[in-house]
């Protein structure tokens, strides 16, 4: 007889497993629109400069456009201009309302809406939205995580139109809102968001990479770092998650047995996408492309029911909003299908979890690749110059890139031979390995046959083939031909903070190399280049590897080399107090005053919380469902027993084996829910968060995992009719 929740389970299976996909209709302000083209209707959600140019003048646009590049201070003049005609586009496509629309520090965005209704000075009702609005509007600056910068009493913070992003309409079933990409900044000034610091990196990237073209005679007015994240996400029938607490209110699965089918026929990466799926899929592209994200890819990943979607690339500013509004589509969009989205790094265990491979690469104002090999000497110079810096920059900031990547998910997906270890290094592939090499060590001689026979000697710079390396997915930070792919980089974070300090990182080396050269010659030649770019290659070439990050041996080598093995958030987040990583950021303009520490504050806060919620979330599903399945189980086996000896004079032998098993499996849980209960109390008591991390990570961790197996054993024991949660085999696929 099933109990009311497990009857919930099997009516959840039902719905689930009678589900037909969604026939979606394209929504275009016109119903003639609905067999446009993709590249026909691409960004008609935003308003681009494209779409600036038909509303205001040539020297107004250029003004934009110069604004966006170099973050000069903006006239208001200018601002009014362009939000009356921003109000007019919105309202016309049926806006009644727009947002400062920014990213404070939880990993999601944040909204305010203001209606354009007011008043006129006559009293008359009128849509109104003036440059001053456009510019800047206040938020709470107290209710946002803050480190320590505001205090409850403290409410004042602002928001700031960021102008290098599009605004755009965010579409509902009953209108639109307007949203204006933005800054968030308290009263004082210091930075609360991730944008902040994402843009003053790229301004200091900016200054570094262009001076460094100037010092190797190129003529460049500015640089831009791009950016393309490849999504990774799980899907699951929204019946069988409302099922699900731990799902629901920690995003990951905290309990639940792995199935005899998993991911090892290798038969889910790139096969035929299920039919509810696409259909999703399709329907969240649909509504990306209106509002201007480039979506170029979509694909099954390596686990049931684990998709991918992948962009073109774009600004990194902009590729980092449009990925956040690609996880706010995609959950809204799968809702619209009955499906939820889950972005956890390990939403499962037993099977691979999400990254986000965010591609880095950087290209001047004339559209030349940095970091990619050219035609001619002069070319081939720069990428050498480019490619030097990079792996500077992972080498000597490799503990502050580790600390962008921390956070209580991506713990569980680092160094699982599913993901790059907690050991940063760089990949080059064969030939930029050979490239390095021998530039390193002889001097000259021709490369292998692979490259054809490219010559290497220094007179002569060397002609370097394109897109000429193999892919390492073992490696956390990977050369691909043309960028750098920073593997490790978990599914459910923002991108900002990587890029932040990768930018910054590669600034830093890139001014200290220009320092040097400049120290050689204040009109440096090629050999005095050269000699640079092999000094810095031999400096910094130990944290190169192109074998197996995986293995065991990796980690061994990784330890002579004395490369950092960070493998816990707590551990990880110290990197950004470091005073050599809080030095750089400051001097580079990254983290004014005590923003670094304040982030460090944000960080640790957010991991203990995490942790907690997943630590009570366990104690809850423990006595409201695996305990009451457990003893409903072992009291059937023995009223099983008694009505067997009583009728039969004794009880078979499996009876008693199954009875037996039982009985100390819910002892065992008893015992583990009672440790379990002990250690919450114990964090509750202390208020030292450092320490209270570190305990959380060294030992309620373990102590997770060990109630887990308890529970598991059960689940494989228990009469399926009594097993209230939804389990694997449902979740992963029943679609």
């Amino acid at each position: 007889m099933t109990t009311n929740r497990a009857s919930a389970r099997f009516e959840a299976l039902r719905i689930a497993g009678s589900r037909s996909p969604k026939v979606f209709k394209k929504s275009f302000a016109s119903p003639h629109d609905v067999n446009l083209k993709a590249s026909e209707y691409f960004g008609c959600n935003t308003f681009s400069f494209e779409m600036m140019e038909k509303k205001l003048s040539h020297s107004d646009i250029a003004t934009l456009r110069e604004f966006a590049t170099s973050n000069k201070p903006l006239s208001l003049d200018l601002a009014t201009k362009v939000a009356e005609a921003v109000r007019e586009w919105a309202i016309y496509r049926g806006a009644t309302h727009y947002c400062h629309w920014f990213q404070p520090q939880t990993g999601a965005t944040a909204e305010k809406h203001d209606a354009f209704f007011s008043f006129d000075k006559n009293g008359n009702a009128v849509e109104r939205f003036t440059g001053k609005e456009l510019i800047q509007s206040e938020p709470d600056a107290s209710s946002f995580p803050s480190g320590g910068v505001r205090a409850t009493f403290e409410a004042r913070g602002y928001t700031a139109w960021d102008a290098s992003s599009p605004m755009f309409l965010m579409e509902s079933e009953n209108g639109m809102t307007l949203c204006v990409p933005s800054l968030f900044i308290s009263y004082n000034g210091e930075a609360l968001d991730e944008k902040t610091p994402l843009l003053r990196s790229l301004a200091a990237l900016n200054k570094a990479a262009t001076e460094s073209l100037k010092l190797l005679g190129h003529d460049a007015k500015h640089v831009i770092a791009s950016a393309g994240p490849e999504q990774e996400y799980f899907v699951c029938d929204e019946a069988l998650f409302n099922l699900r607490p731990d799902l629901l209110l920690a995003g990951r699965t905290l309990l639940g047995r792995s199935p005899p089918r998993g991911q090892q026929l290798e038969d889910h990466y790139f096969g035929s996408i299920k039919p509810r799926i696409l259909s999703f899929m399709m329907e969240s592209e649909h509504e990306l492309y209106k509002l201007g994200v480039p979506c170029k890819t979509r694909h099954n990943e390596v686990a049931p029911s684990q998709c991918e979607m992948a962009p073109i690339f774009e600004n990194a500013n902009v590729a980092a909003d449009h990925n956040q509004l690609v996880l706010e589509v995609l959950r809204t969009v799968a809702r619209r299908h009955q499906l939820q989205v889950l972005f956890h790094e390990k939403p499962y265990a037993g099977i691979n979890g999400s990254g986000k491979h965010v591609n880095w690469s950087l290209a001047d104002n004339h559209g030349h690749n940095m970091l990619e090999p050219g035609d001619s000497p002069m070319d081939n110079i720069r990428f050498l110059w480019f490619l030097a810096g990079t792996i500077k920059a992972v080498n000597t900031y490799a503990t502050l890139l580790r600390m962008s990547i921390a956070s209580a998910g991506n713990d569980f997906r680092l160094g699982a031979n599913e993901a790059p270890p907690a050991i940063i290094s760089c990949f080059l592939g064969d030939t930029l390995t050979e490239v390095v090499q021998k530039l390193t060590t002889a001097g000259g001689g021709n490369l292998t046959d692979r490259a054809k026979n490219i010559n290497l000697d220094l007179a002569r710079v060397p002609e370097i083939a394109r897109d000429n390396t193999d892919r390492n997915r073992t490696s956390p930070f990977a050369f691909t031909g043309n960028k750098f792919e920073f593997r490790a980089v978990g599914a459910s974070a923002s991108i900002s903070p990587s890029l932040t300090y990768l930018n910054a990182a590669v600034a830093t080396c890139l001014n200290e190399m220009n320092d040097q050269l400049r120290k050689v010659s204040s009109r440096p030649t090629q050999e005095d280049v050269l000699k640079l770019i092999v000094e810095t290659f031999n400096e910094h070439k130990r944290v190169c590897f192109e074998g197996n990050g995986y293995s065991a041996e990796w980690h061994k080598e990784a330890e002579k080399r004395g490369l950092p093995n960070i493998r816990t958030t707590p551990e990880a987040l110290a990197a950004i107090r470091d005073p050599k990583n809080k030095s750089m950021l400051s001097a580079i303009g990254v983290h004014r005053g005590e923003e670094a520490e304040a982030r460090y504050n944000v960080k640790l806060e957010r991991y203990i919380k995490v942790r907690m919620i997943e630590l009570e979330t366990l104690q809850e599903m423990l006595s409201t469902d695996v305990f009451p399945a457990a003893i409903a189980h072992t009291r059937i086996l023995a009223q099983s027993a008694a009505s067997l000896k009583a009728a039969m004079g004794g009880v078979p032998q499996e009876i008693e084996n199954q009875l037996k098993m039982a009985s100390d499996l819910t002892s065992k849980l008893a015992t583990a829910k009672d440790k379990l209960s002990g250690f919450i109390d114990q964090c509750s008591a202390i208020h030292d968060e450092p320490k209270l991390a570190a305990k959380i990570a060294a030992e309620g961790m373990p102590m997770m995992e060990e109630v887990r197996k308890v529970s598991d054993q059960l689940e494989n024991l228990v009469d399926d009719q009594l097993w209230a949660l939804p389990k694997y085999r449902e979740m992963l696929y029943v679609m």
